[in-house]
């Protein structure tokens, strides 16, 4: 579904932040993208969708080049949801915000108030599309933004930090959302235990390449990688326990 060959990137003030990425990721696969501040995450993310062009390598999604004449339906394919839920929000009502995208597409009536009506129910915001954005919590609107994104019907969905100062809660119900979802899914994240819970296969940017690329909890289990790469799990967090427990192989 995904296939980044050789991606690399710089600012215009030239500060190189991708150096050669190779990545692919198929059809239904579920991956974070882990790596220290400034790795080059989400610049990667950004290409996904052509709002950052190659300097040079390539970016393919399900086969077509991520390139100019290709960006309507590359933007189609491929739903970004921002760390920051504001960015995407910015309609009088979450209903109007659900149905900027598609409408852009020029979906009309019936069928527009259709895929409001499925996006805000696949994040649980049923009753919500005549609230004002601002007047939700930090979770709602986050669940907000990424209906929004499923408006589009995209094949991708990929997320920057969903997890970001959610309480215990916003994050749960975040989570049952996302593991609800049948899509191909990339999330960027400093939150391994989300990263555990939500993504078999993790990658491990650092330094504008891939350096690893495994199960997410070979990945976690091993202490000299993280600590190579400055990743830290929440003190006292086994990802070994935690993944037995959630199979129900221990009690």
């Amino acid at each position: 579904m995904i296939e980044v060959e050789g991606l690399a990137f710089a600012y215009p003030d030239g500060r190189q932040v991708l150096f050669g990425v190779d990545l692919a990721i198929a059809r239904g696969e579920r991956v974070a993208v882990l790596g220290p501040n400034g790795a080059g995450k989400t610049t990667l993310m950004l290409h996904l969708n052509g709002i950052l062009t190659p300097g040079a390598g390539s970016v393919r999604v399900d086969g077509v080049p991520v390139t100019a004449p290709n960006m309507r339906d590359v933007r189609r394919r491929v739903g970004l949801v921002f760390q920051d839920p504001d960015d995407q929000l910015f309609m009088p009502t979450v209903g109007q915000d659900v149905a900027f995208g598609p409408a852009n597409l020029g979906v009309r009536g019936a069928d527009l108030a259709e895929r409001v009506r499925e996006a805000l129910a696949a994040v649980g915001l049923d009753e919500f599309a005549d609230r004002a954005p601002h007047h939700l919590s930090l979770g709602e609107r986050r669940r907000a933004a990424v209906a929004t994104v499923l408006a589009m019907r995209p094949d991708v969905l990929v997320l920057d930090e969903p997890s970001a100062n959610l309480d215990p809660a916003g994050r749960r119900e975040l989570a049952e959302v996302l593991t609800g979802l049948d899509l191909t899914l990339l999330m960027v994240t400093h939150d391994l235990p989300y990263a555990l819970q939500l993504c078999p296969r993790s990658v491990i940017l650092d330094g504008g390449v891939i350096a690893v690329d495994g199960a997410t909890v070979d990945l976690l289990a091993d202490e000299a990688l993280l600590a190579a790469h400055r990743l830290e799990l929440p003190f006292g967090f086994d990802p070994r326990y935690s993944i037995a427990k959630s199979t129900g192989l221990m009690p």
